[in-house]
């Protein structure tokens, strides 16, 4: 069986992907070589450096071959410790595409959004380095570098929310930094243990590198297993998951607005990749194995996520709580393991990004005009701020997942894949739907229906600038809500690519929704079209 990461058969000679990781990293050496004196250009700087990267990956998502989206593109790779088999190895597919894209989006919006409120030099530099962390991790290949990036994002964000959060910012930063230290410390067995048991097994030598594990599956059923589960800790608090989520809750609460917008936008998206690029594809069987009580684990944070958002008297905070709910649409769609399901998880997971960064966004600019989140403080924004509350409307719509908007379409996939996998949580997890739609229009009543009364009466309304900056937010959010065929399509290859590799590799393996539910394709998501290259959506799942 072909490779599902073979590298693709035109390489790129420059090495597009280790600029787009370094750059941000010499953006933030950069600044602190800038001189005190010169304060009023650092975020001038930062944004150049994060700008610079959007367009080079702007340019890669235009050569980005669709109908090889299920090979690694761009490929860089090289030798780093050779005597412990550890390489420099980064590609780019279907999977890692949007994610990469998503993040290069969100980092320069964040910068030019949001004034630091003190030590800008510091503050930039840590936004940089924590957006060539993330970017490493979705384009890194080999298991010692994936963890290098992954462990990375902990440092700039635990200083962003120590030094420039609010409240009881010191508690949430160290909460924070305990608990995801604490999963990559077992992922980092489970990594070590991958390595040197494959070598051990096959008698080849001991290699990080993730095409050459995953393809090999030497491990015994049970080790394989245990290993997975340690992953799967690691992953399950960076998402996070039920019943690791809460460092979550504060991290949000007292993080910058900037620092929330990339935390929902980006930083969960790391553990919800880290299951599908690393976990399914390394431990196919236990995968599988685990599938009921993931599926399980996902549909319980939808609830509770939901439950607790609703009881929110903090707006930023019920943002927060939604945040849960929706990650675990995330994970249910992925671990259905069928082509629905997994391809609802991946867009969701961009969908997220958008939506909830735009929201954290928005109550940041909130809090600067009202210096409350309390919901009870607020009440008739619409009236002095019609632009703000129009703008909030379509972002809380899409969160909801209203048909039209992107919301729509990842839930929907995900929800139909676990329909077909696992019929009654399926059931269970779409009446989060519905109490998704009860606590934000709640909230959106009491905050900007009714009387406006006191300092709500005098609010000021979005500025050009910060129109400008969420533009991009609202023309993403009805692109892929209205025509999603250029991001599925995209997907669909390395998708399919994964469950391949998964019934290669697990005997009773039979992805579910071929006879469950035979008239579902992802076709119906782009007018029924199919490329004449094969590339596109046939109904021959």
């Amino acid at each position: 069986m072909q490779s599902l990461l073979a590298a693709s058969s035109a390489p790129v000679s420059f090495p597009l992907l280790t600029t787009i990781v370094v750059l941000p990293l010499i953006g933030a050496i950069t600044l602190l070589l800038l001189p005190k004196n010169r304060e009023s250009y650092f975020k001038e700087v930062a944004f150049l450096f994060a700008a610079a990267t959007a367009a080079i990956t702007a340019w890669m998502m235009l050569e980005f071959d669709k109908a090889g989206a299920a090979d690694m593109q761009f490929v860089d790779s090289w030798t780093w410790i050779e005597r412990l088999g550890i390489s420099w190895s980064l590609g780019l597919d279907g999977i890692s595409l949007w994610l990469v894209v998503l993040t290069v989006a969100l980092f320069p919006l964040a910068i030019i959004a949001i004034e630091a409120e003190h030590t800008p030099k510091a503050y930039y530099a840590w936004l940089l380095v924590l957006e060539a962390g993330c970017l490493g991790v979705f384009l890194a290949l080999d298991l010692f570098a994936f963890f290098v990036f992954f462990e990375i994002v902990l440092v700039p964000m635990y200083f962003l929310i120590g030094q420039w959060g609010h409240g009881d910012r010191a508690y949430a930063a160290t909460k924070f930094f305990i608990y995801t230290m604490f999963g990559s410390a077992l992922m980092l067995v489970g990594i070590l243990a991958t390595a040197y048991l494959t070598a051990a097994e096959t008698g080849n030598p001991l290699t990080f590198d993730l095409v050459t594990l995953a393809e090999t599956q030497a491990l015994a059923t049970n080790t394989a297993r245990w290993i997975f589960l340690s992953f799967a800790v690691a992953f399950a608090v960076k998402v996070p998951l039920f019943p690791v989520h809460t460092w979550l809750p504060d991290a949000h609460t007292n993080a910058p607005t900037a620092g929330s917008v990339i935390l929902a936008g980006v930083m969960l998206k790391l553990g919800t990749y880290g299951f599908l690029r690393f976990g399914i594809y390394l431990f196919p069987e236990a995968a599988v194995f685990f599938a009921p009580a993931m599926v399980a684990l996902g549909t319980i944070g939808i609830i509770y996520g939901a439950i607790a958002a609703t009881m929110q008297k903090d707006l930023k905070r019920l943002v927060a709580y939604s945040s849960v709910a929706h990650l675990g649409f995330i994970v249910i769609g992925t671990f259905a393991l069928n082509t629905e399901g997994l391809s609802g998880g991946l867009l969701q997971m961009v969908n997220h990004g958008v939506s909830t960064g735009a929201l954290f966004l928005l109550v940041g600019w909130l809090y600067e005009r009202r210096h409350t989140r309390e919901i009870a403080k607020l009440g008739g924004l619409q009236k002095p701020a019609p632009i703000f509350a129009a703008v909030f409307m379509v972002v809380m719509l899409s969160s909801i997942g209203l048909p039209g908007t992107n919301g729509f379409v990842g839930e929907f996939l995900a929800l139909i894949g676990a329909f077909a996998a696992f019929k009654w949580l399926a059931i269970v997890a779409a009446t989060g739907v519905i109490i998704a739609a009860l606590y934000l229009l709640w909230a959106y009543q009491r905050v900007f229906h009714g009387p406006a009364e006191g300092e709500n009466a005098d609010m000021a309304d979005l500025t050009w600038s910060e129109g400008a900056v969420i533009v991009p937010f609202i023309a993403a959010i009805f692109f892929i809500g209205l025509y999603p065929k250029p991001v599925l399509e995209r997907m669909e290859p390395a998708v399919d690519a994964l469950i391949a590799h998964v019934e290669a590799n697990v005997d009773d393996f039979e992805e579910p929704d071929a006879e469950v539910l035979p008239s579902v394709s992802l076709d119906h998501l782009n007018g029924g079209e199919s490329d004449g290259d094969g590339s596109g959506y046939e109904e021959d799942q």
